[in-house]
């Protein structure tokens, strides 16, 4: 094409151009408004899913299919060049939560150590009763004159299929204690529950310390035990203390001789007076704190898994060594012997063993029930077990029937 010599002009250009009708017919046929049509869906769509797609990939999980642990580190500089930016949480920032239904509670701070008194750690005195009248004003004049700070103590008991006023004069005896003018600080907190078991057993010598009635009264204990410890235990205890009612003797000083031994599970040796001619025998009374012994370990092989042995009876020969008939309140009170069963009369525990689940079977567990079958579960998950066979808790005299230990 040749142009023209002055050049490209606008009469020229137009000289060109296909006349304007041409034109008009060409935009209106159908074949080209339909080309036009088509182009502009395609345009449309092609926005619409660009805008979709930018959106989900603020949503989208970016990265392989594999856990962190398992990228190379290639992968793992990549995924976190897509993440979002992080939300820090500041860990030495108090969590603060606003409503009231919610409660937070922090174990961590709480500690079973040697210098319970220095550290102000809680204690948690607990006292199942039945048929316990008689020996509650005893059992609250040796609780009063305790050392251990009464500020830093909780009360549990839990009243069960009792005959007698043991309600009552519980309610008597914890006003006299908690109003005492006399200089003695009254406990922090108490709490009673009530629970009745259908336990219909006497409580006479010959019935309760009767061989037959030793593995159904044991389970009952253990289930009375257990339902106290539930619902007095709180997040801020870090010691345990049970302590029987009919206790008529024993050390003020026995909780911070006790948490200086640092132990998991710790128990005195259980006493008692009994006045003949003039003269004081001192008996040994419990005989549920003991060493095990093979020929313990062979009867049990030989009996089925629901029997319970218990200690004292002529009916279980177990040859076990019983801390009962060890050591003198005149020796050395701070020596120690490893056991593996104990009695319920006095028992020190740190709380985290109790909260770790070590609680008191209601069943034969290992053919032993309650305090004996405590001591079992204790040391299978790997807890310390503790006797002081010179440090004496003395008991009531309860005249056994002939022929037991």
């Amino acid at each position: 094409m040749l142009l023209p010599k002055g050049g490209v002009t606008w009469k020229s250009a137009k000289a060109n151009l296909p006349p304007t009708r041409a034109i008009w017919v060409f935009v209106t046929r159908t074949r080209f408004l339909l080309c036009v049509a088509i182009a502009g869906i395609i345009l449309l769509l092609w926005r619409g899913i660009s805008s979709s797609a930018g959106e989900m990939q603020r949503f989208y999980c970016w990265g392989p299919s594999k856990p962190p642990m398992m990228m190379t580190l290639n992968e793992q500089a990549d995924w976190t060049a897509h993440l979002q930016t992080p939300v820090i949480f500041n860990h030495h920032e108090p969590l603060v939560v606003n409503s009231t239904t919610i409660k937070r509670v922090d174990l961590n701070p709480i500690r079973s150590t040697p210098k319970a008194v220095i550290n102000e750690e809680r204690v948690l005195i607990l006292t199942p009763l039945r048929d316990a009248a008689p020996y509650l004003p005893k059992y609250f004049d040796l609780l009063s004159e305790l050392t251990y700070p009464h500020h830093l103590i909780d009360l549990g008991f839990l009243v069960g299929d009792s005959t007698d006023d043991t309600l009552a004069v519980l309610a008597a005896e914890l006003d006299r204690i908690q109003r005492q003018q006399d200089g003695n600080v009254p406990f922090n907190s108490v709490l009673i529950v009530e629970k009745d078991f259908g336990v219909a057993t006497a409580q006479s010598v010959e019935e309760r310390h009767g061989f037959a009635a030793q593995a159904p009264r044991r389970k009952a204990m253990a289930r009375a035990r257990n339902y106290l410890l539930t619902a007095a235990l709180k997040p801020e205890h870090s010691w345990v203390y049970w302590r029987d009612s009919d206790i008529v003797d024993s050390p003020k000083k026995i909780l911070e001789d006790f948490v200086a031994h640092d132990r998991d599970i710790i128990v005195p040796n259980i006493w008692f007076h009994r006045y003949r001619d003039n003269r004081d025998i001192e008996g040994r009374f419990d005989y549920n704190s003991w060493i095990e012994s093979d020929k313990a370990l062979r009867l049990a092989e030989t009996l089925p898994k629901d029997t319970i042995i218990v200690e004292g009876y002529k009916e279980f020969q177990t040859g076990r060594t019983y801390m009962a008939k060890m050591g003198d309140w005149r020796l050395n009170k701070d020596e120690e012997v490893k056991l593996d069963g104990i009695g319920g009369v006095n028992i020190v525990v740190k709380a985290d063993v109790h909260r770790s689940g070590i609680n008191f079977p209601a069943y034969a567990f290992e053919n032993q029930a309650e305090t004996e079958g405590f001591a079992k579960m204790a040391k299978r998950a790997g807890y310390e077990v503790i006797g002081l066979p010179n440090y004496v808790v003395w008991h009531i005299d309860t005249e056994e029937k002939p022929g037991n230990a």
